[in-house]
């Protein structure tokens, strides 16, 4: 066996690893402060604040007497209150029977119910939190695109010098008035795909016609973790010029050609940096969401269109990236509960649903295509955690949310005994749940 020929393998597992580490250490260690904090101002006490779990590599005491640690394995973390038995809030009955009114104050299962709700659900909420914060940056970073569509930088297409310069104001295209986003992709779906475009431009505040590409040309803008169009090396700022030998000059054509190979491999040409490429793939067969909350079943090779410039932007407002980002979440959380409904009702594949490997893939693939990137996923992933754990699963934090409701309209908890069942169930509900994925990782195509 030739040893140098698995060097770039292993860089490139040993790149996903790190990647994901990074972001599930994140995303952890936001989940795991939220509980920490909100319950030491309910007054919980916390003994254990780990990062990791098995062996402690480095610890310290803090002034309140909390145990920071990180530990060997980092697949998660937790937090320890006074009486825990374990990282799960669990009750330590021994401990607990030695304490006097004061201490057992001070444990998660004394502290009041009001206490103890908060503390609980302030992991998810920390993590809905992280996720707002991140869009609402990312949309501050990248900017919201001045309206009227405004040219910013022209993309390098393969055909003639486009008469568009950077600064021009779009009034209307091929005749048709374009104030807005809205009614400029109004418009464009109505242009014809062969010839120039006319574009009305407002250029040094003189109105004048140009002759320009069409506006969303086959061009890559962005290319999307474990797809057909990653592995085959496709690249931000490609054009693809043809599929199977015919000529395509929208992106609409691209989609078209694709949804009709219905999985059969085709061939692309690519023009990148004035060479051409000729690339082969197989479109694969993906479960997306549509409009109307539901999913539709799509041949998707991976790949982001673009238009022919990059609009001009300006700097969002604060409620403006706040909203952007509020609005993110609620995507990302709606087209989680309908996909997770739509597999359980069999409407769609079960191999939607990734498991560690294929998680730790794709956050290997995000953070290969940059920084930006790599914190979209985080701020991705920060949802899907918050959601995973307000499930009413015992062992998550749903579960206990589920017993404290329990108790306040009963008048107690329920016995240690039935919480020990109860507890044992959903830990075995959920390793069998993690299996599952895992293997949806492992044999899923």
């Amino acid at each position: 066996m030739d040893i140098a020929s698995l060097i770039p393998s292993f860089g490139n597992a040993a790149f996903t690893v790190a990647a994901f580490v990074v972001a599930l250490s994140v995303i952890v260690t936001v989940h795991e402060y939220g509980h920490y904090i909100v319950g030491r101002w309910t007054g919980i006490r916390a003994e254990v604040f780990s990062l990791g779990f098995g062996p402690v590599l480095a610890s310290r005491v803090d002034r309140r007497g909390t145990r920071w640690q990180i530990a060997a394995l980092p697949l998660g973390g937790y937090v320890r209150f006074l009486g825990d038995s374990d990282g799960a809030s669990g009750k330590d009955a021994a401990a607990m029977a030695g304490m006097d009114a004061d201490d057992r104050r001070h444990t998660m299962h004394g502290a009041p119910l009001w206490a103890r709700v908060l503390t609980v659900a302030a992991g998810p909420v920390f993590n809905f939190v992280l996720s707002i914060a991140v869009f609402a940056m990312l949309a501050v970073v990248s900017g919201v695109a001045i309206e009227p569509p405004t040219v910013g930088k022209l993309q390098s297409l393969p055909a003639a010098q486009s008469a568009l310069r950077e600064g021009d104001t779009i009034l209307a295209l091929d005749g048709r008035a374009t104030p807005d986003y809205s009614t400029f992709y109004d418009a464009v779906a109505d242009l014809p795909v062969d010839g120039e475009t006319a574009y009305l431009v407002r250029r040094d505040g003189v109105e004048q016609e140009v002759a320009g590409p069409y506006p969303f040309p086959p061009v890559v803008s962005a290319i999307q973790p474990k797809s057909a169009a990653m592995e085959v090396g496709l690249k931000e700022g490609d054009v693809v010029t043809a599929i199977d030998g015919k000529r395509i000059r929208a992106f609409s054509q691209l989609q078209d050609l694709v949804t009709a190979s219905e999985g059969a491999p085709i061939d692309l040409t690519v023009w990148r940096d004035g060479e051409t490429l000729n690339l082969s793939l197989t479109p694969r067969r993906m479960d997306m969401p549509n409009a109307d909350g539901g999913f539709e079943t799509r041949w998707l090779i991976g790949m982001t269109g673009g238009l022919a410039f990059e609009p001009a932007t300006r700097m969002a407002g604060p409620l403006e990236a706040l909203s952007y980002g509020a609005d993110q979440l609620g995507f990302i959380v709606q087209s989680s509960l309908s996909g997770l409904y739509h597999m359980i009702a069999g409407k769609i594949s079960s191999c939607n649903l990734s498991g560690p490997l294929g998680i730790a893939e794709s956050s290997g693939a995000a953070a290969s295509q940059g920084l930006e990137s790599f914190v979209w996923f985080i701020a991705m992933l920060s949802t899907a955690v918050g959601l995973l754990n307000l499930f009413p699963i015992p062992v998550l934090d749903g579960g206990h949310l589920v017993f404290y409701a329990y108790e306040a309209v009963v008048g107690r908890p329920p016995s240690d005994k039935a919480l020990r069942v109860l507890m044992a169930a959903g830990f075995a509900l959920l390793i069998g749940l993690m299996v599952f994925a895992l293997s949806n990782d492992i044999f899923c195509p």
